[in-house]
């Protein structure tokens, strides 16, 4: 918007000095080509993050939160948990908070660890997806018993992850 206000404001101006046409001609191909160019730079010193992805939940809930609940909030809970759970439980030996990279970790950033990373991701989207198409499906016909009890257990698990530094001692 800018620019093309800008491109305006010198059309208006160059009809009284033509001289100067040029000279303003130049200046905003110049500013345009920079501020294309800077939109597609990218970062090649950013490292990837090892856990990404939904990895936290908004709030623990205890047994009488949720027998208050509806069967389709307690589903939404359930599914929730369950990502959470995918993006940190198979990286416990790396992170179990984002922002951890190969970088920090001291992995050397070869090419061939950047495409396992994207690779592991990958299929981690992947699966995620699938079991949320089959919970989707099938879970409304779960006991809505069992499913409080399957989501007290994920918290529990989640819960345990801020322990888990304990045990690395």
């Amino acid at each position: 918007m800018f620019l093309r206000l800008f491109y305006i404001d010198l059309l208006r101006k160059s009809k009284s000095k033509p001289t100067n046409m040029k000279t303003k001609f130049i200046l905003f191909s110049t500013i345009f080509s920079l501020m294309f160019s800077l939109s597609f730079a990218q970062k090649k010193d950013d490292s990837a993050s090892i856990i990404s992805g939904k990895v936290r939940i908004s709030k623990y809930h205890s047994r009488e939160d949720l027998d208050a609940m509806k069967k389709g909030e307690l589903l939404t809970l359930y599914i929730e948990r369950i990502e959470v759970i995918v993006n940190i439980l198979p990286n416990i030996a790396f992170a179990t908070k984002p922002g951890v990279t190969m970088e920090t970790l001291g992995i050397p950033e070869t090419k061939e660890n950047k495409k396992a990373l994207e690779e592991n991701k990958e299929a981690s989207d992947d699966y995620f997806e699938s079991t949320i198409e089959f919970q989707k499906k099938i879970l409304p016909y779960s006991d809505t018993n069992d499913l409080i009890a399957a989501i007290l257990f994920y918290e529990e698990t989640l819960k345990a992850l801020h322990t888990y530094n304990e045990f690395k001692d």
